[in-house]
Order: C-alpha cells, then structure tokens, then sequence
C-alpha cells in the first residue's frame, strides 16, 4: 500500500513539473547578446514596473540626467557665487587706478589756527579727486587678484565635473540595482520552488532535513539580499531627486547604458592629455601665474609711486582765516600729482622675501602635481583594462550558465534531471547575472574616474 501511494505521489510531482516546463521558454543565447532570465535585454526595466509607478515616472537618459543636475546643483550655485565674489576682488584692487572723487564737509568752530585733525582746513564743502598713475606693488596685487580669479572659473569647472561624477554613478548604479532585483525576485521564485520540492521529498523519506534548512537557508538569503538592494534603490533615488532638483515623491525611471565615449586611449597619449586639461593641474599653473606677478610688482617696490590728485575746497570766514593769512578767500582749488620715492623700505624688502618664497612653494607644487597626475593616469589606465578583463571573464560565466540551463532543460524534459536540478541552475545563472552586472558597473567606475582626471568628462555628456 505505501509502495502506491509512493508511486502515485512521484506520478503527481511529474505532472506538476511537466506544466512548469510548458510554461518556461528558453532562448538560445550567443556570446554577443546576452539575454536575462526574464527574456529581457540586459539591464532593461519591464513596462510592468514602470506602469506601477504613480504620478507619471520622470523618464531620464544619462545625458538628460546631468543636464538637469547641471542646471539644479547648489554646489555649481555656490561655485558661481564664489568665483563671482574673485571677480568684485579683482575690480576692487583696480580701482585705485581709476578716478575716485569724494565730497564732504569739515566745518566745525575753531580758536587759533583752523586746521583740522587730518591736516586740512576747516571747510564747509569739500571735494577730493585720487588717482594712482604708477604703482608697482600695487599693479601687481592686482594681477595676483585676476589670476586668482580666473582660477576660480576653474574650482567652478571643476565643481561641473564632481557633479557630473556624481549624477552618472548614481544614475548608472540605480539602473544596476533595479535590474538586480529583478534578478533576485526571480531567483526568490526558484528558491521556493526548491523548497518546496526539497519538503516533499522530505517527507516521503528521500531528502535529510538539513536539506530542507538548506533550502530555507538560500531563501531567506535571497529575501535579505532584496531588502538591501530596495534600500539602496531608495537612497539613490532620493540623492538624484536631490541633485536633478525633483520633488521628492517623484518617481524616476532611468534607462541602463554605457557610457558614450572610450577612455582607453594609449598610457602616453593619455598623458599628454592629462597634462593640458587636468583641474588640479591648470589650477597649480594658474597659482604659479599669480605668486610671479605678485614677485614681479613687490620687485619694483623700490621704484618711485605716482598719484594724481586735486582738491577743492568751501571756506568759512568765522574759522578765523583772516587772523593768521594776509589773504583769504572762499574758494580754493589745487591739482598736481603726488610723488613718493622710497629711500629705504624695510617693508618693501621683507615683502620682496615672502613673495619669494610663495613663488618657490606653488612651483613645486606644480613640479609634484605633475608627477602625480602622470602616475594617476597610467595606474587608472591599468585599472580600466582589469575591470575589462573582469568584465569579460563574468560575461563568458554569465554565457556558460546559461548554456547549461539549456542542456539542462533538454535533459529534464527527457526526465534525466529533476526540477530541483534545473531551478538550482537558474539560481546559479542570476548569481552569474549579478556577477555580471556588477563587472560591468565597476568597468564604468572606472573608466569615469580616469576620464576626470584626465580632463575629459565632456565625453560623458556632449
């Protein structure tokens, strides 16, 4: 009697299992396009997803998402600001050579001689006008300013830059993170179907029970794995609603690509590439330009300074003026120029030193940056071709498993193989599909940190 219970129960799982079969379709894969479990191109969002989402899913491209995150970023904001602020600076210090003319008032009482506490007398309107014709140290304060200034535009490029970093790999990761749970999703199903399987055959006495904790075991697995990757879906959804300037209810929907452009130019061209366009190289250089006009207008401290000026002033009789002057008059009106020649400057000298001594310090900064930007691109080069080895070692696992799920399939139908058999393959080709994903987005790390410090991250986007 247990014999046939036995055999009619092994008679019920095949009919289970040969609907299942009815209803998997398998695709031959090639090694050049590789297709996910789910008959989906690689990485492609299913429109079942998309129509979920409420309030009408913002669609981006990679190119669509830095634009906006370009135009909405407050980090670009507080760059312009600043370098916006080094440009008043540089008009400031300009504008000791261009006409200043003040007017005011110094009348006031007066018992003796009428003068005033900065030497002037006493007047009741008065009307300066100040020029600088020739002043080197100053001249050269300035420049120093403006280079200074322009090197702001370049913090300001280079804060372009970090976003634009920062909006791919965010973007990039959050297309790998929803195609990878799909994948886990998929594979949650296999594992209960092996569970399921796995009790069964326990309990008519074919399988230990550690099989079954086994089973339980990859299930809930899976299960922890899907709750870390919503988590980070969610933070990085959150950090690009924040950076492209959405609402934070707004849902996106982003579409998985590569990125537009090849990095993977020769070490030497490269370099030389590196060297014209690298941030922190230009804002070395640019450094070293404004510390050799500041050495250059500390220099000719020594040479005489030139001021145009002219007064005009307002007198009062009851200042007394008639007591102590043969001849007094209410208006009064002086121009000429202002000449001083330094004699002995001990000012001048020590400023001469520490202009120096900048100088000698942002050469050798710049010496060592240029060591360091040449050996960062060749060691980010080397970088690129392991993650493309890696990346191609994970697509010829991702192929292989899914060649065998193929033979398998073939063999189950012809009841070689049992389903547990076929399910544990499908879970082994998502681990490889997961393995691939990952590769693949580890590659785009890459080749977009290589791509920054080689100053090409206008490739990313335009």
């Amino acid at each position: 009697m247990r014999q046939n219970i036995a055999v009619v129960s092994r008679a019920a799982l095949a009919l289970l299992a040969g609907a299942l079969v009815l209803s998997v379709t398998v695709s031959a894969q090639t090694p050049t396009a590789l297709q996910a479990p789910n008959g989906q191109a690689a990485g492609q969002p299913s429109a079942a997803t998309a129509g979920e989402q409420q309030d009408g899913p913002v669609a981006l491209t990679l190119k669509s998402a830095i634009e906006m995150a370009l135009r909405n970023s407050k980090d670009i904001q507080i760059a312009k600001l600043q370098a916006s602020m080094a440009q008043h600076a540089t008009q400031v210090s300009r504008a000791g050579f261009l006409p200043n003319i003040y007017a005011g008032s110094g009348a006031g009482y007066t018992y003796g001689i009428p003068e005033t506490p900065g030497g002037r007398a006493p007047s009741l309107f008065s009307l300066t006008y100040t020029e600088e014709i020739f002043n080197e140290p100053l001249k050269g304060q300035g420049k120093e300013l403006e280079e200074q200034a322009r090197s702001q535009r370049i913090v300001l490029e280079d804060v372009k830059n970090s976003v634009i970093v920062r909006t791919a790999m965010a973007y990039l990761e959050l297309g790998k993170v929803r195609h990878s749970l799909e994948l886990l999703r998929a594979e949650q199903e296999s594992a209960d179907k092996i569970l399921q399987v796995t009790q069964e055959r326990q309990g008519e006495g074919y399988e230990l029970p550690v099989e079954v904790t086994k089973a339980q075991l990859t299930k809930a697995q899976v299960t922890q794995r899907i709750l870390q990757l919503e988590g980070r879906e969610d933070e990085l959804e959150v950090f690009l609603q924040g950076q492209l300037g959405l609402g934070q209810e707004q849902a996106i929907e982003v579409t998985p690509e590569e990125l537009p452009g090849e990095a993977e130019q020769e070490g030497a061209n490269l370099v030389a590439i590196a060297m014209q366009n690298n941030v922190g190289l230009l804002l070395a250089e640019s450094d070293v330009r404004a510390k050799e006009f500041r050495l250059k207008g500390e220099k000719r401290g020594n040479l005489p300074t030139v001021e145009a000026v002219s007064t005009y002033s307002l007198l009062a009789s009851f200042n007394n003026y008639s007591e102590f002057y043969k001849k007094f008059q209410k208006n009064n009106f002086n121009a000429g120029v202002q000449v001083q020649v330094p004699i002995f400057s001990a000012k001048t000298r020590e400023d001469i030193g520490l202009a120096q001594i900048n100088l000698q310090s942002a050469q050798a900064t710049l010496a060592n940056k240029k060591t360091q930007v040449s050996a960062e691109v060749r060691q980010k080069t080397r970088h690129l071709r392991e993650r493309d080895a890696a990346k191609e070692v994970a697509r010829l696992e991702l192929q292989l498993a899914q060649q065998n799920i193929g033979v398998l399939q073939t063999q189950y139908t012809e009841g070689k193989v049992n389903l547990r058999e076929l399910e544990r393959a499908r879970l082994e080709e998502n681990e490889k599909w997961m393995a691939f994903l990952d590769a693949n987005f580890q590659r785009q790390q890459a080749q977009l940190d290589l791509l920054k410090t080689a100053g090409q991250l206008d490739k990313v986007w335009q």
